[in-house]
């Protein structure tokens, strides 16, 4: 095991965290009004009692964005996971399906699905994972059936009371970045550089999300407002009436 320093770490989140910053951003400038109306419950919104359409757009967009980070930044975290592991025990980013990361230590090949945080997925989710941890463990031993294949659902953040899942293991928040890294102190090391130059790239976002947030309500109001209020009916016919061949 190599000994990682905090000062790779930092380096490594501060030339790649850009690539969070722009990936949000391109997320929010090609996002179309009617796209998230039509993935979202209109009768939810109605039930909430919302009476103004900025406050109805507001809703649309924040729920979009925060779904699309959460998707962007576990694909960093991914990626800085397999850096870290990489130093510290010369694994890799594994190119079988379902499989994040690949690395060897201790006579065990350890095979990982990494994932954000503890409550990721439904037990459909699960079933597929664990069905990808099976398929990964008869394909690694085809080729030498003596290999000892330990499965591993980490989590970037979070904590979990039971670790033994039967037949693949699943660790959390310290003890993941401690698992694949050997610091104990690591899942700390990672918060502070997390802020290089978000500030900057944080109100270029503002900016970009005020310009939108605008267009969207006038967008809207023009298509869902009637005297003053929103039209609820032609809302949820936009959104669920049935669409009909033409005659």
């Amino acid at each position: 095991m190599e000994v990682i320093r905090t000062s790779e770490v930092r380096r490594y989140v501060e030339q790649n965290i850009g690539i969070f910053h722009t990936g949000r951003l391109d997320s929010l400038r090609k996002l179309k009004l009617t796209s998230i109306l039509r993935r979202k419950n209109p009768y939810l919104f109605r039930a909430r009692n919302i009476l103004l359409a900025q406050d109805l757009v507001r809703i649309l967009l924040d729920a979009h964005l925060s779904s699309q980070e959460e998707t962007i930044f576990g694909n960093f975290l991914e990626g800085l996971a397999v850096f870290v592991n990489r130093k510290a025990f010369d694994g890799w980013k594994s190119s079988t399906q379902g499989i994040d990361l690949e690395f060897n230590r201790d006579g065990i090949r350890y095979i990982v699905a990494i994932k954000s945080g503890p409550n990721w997925g439904n037990s459909s989710q699960i079933k597929k994972m664990q069905e990808d941890f099976r398929k990964a463990r008869q394909v690694l031993r085809t080729g030498n059936s003596h290999l000892h294949v330990v499965a591993v659902n980490g989590c970037c953040y979070g904590r979990n009371v039971k670790a033994d899942r039967g037949d693949y293991f699943k660790y959390c928040g310290q003890r993941f970045w401690e698992f694949i890294s050997g610091n104990p102190d690591l899942y700390l090391k990672i918060i502070r550089p997390l802020g290089h130059s978000a500030r900057e790239r944080n109100d270029e976002f503002q900016e970009e999300y005020a310009q939108i947030a605008n267009r969207f309500t006038i967008e809207f109001s023009e298509r869902f407002v009637t005297d003053g209020q929103i039209n609820w009916d032609a809302l949820v016919r936009f959104n669920s009436a049935e669409a009909r061949p033409p005659v």
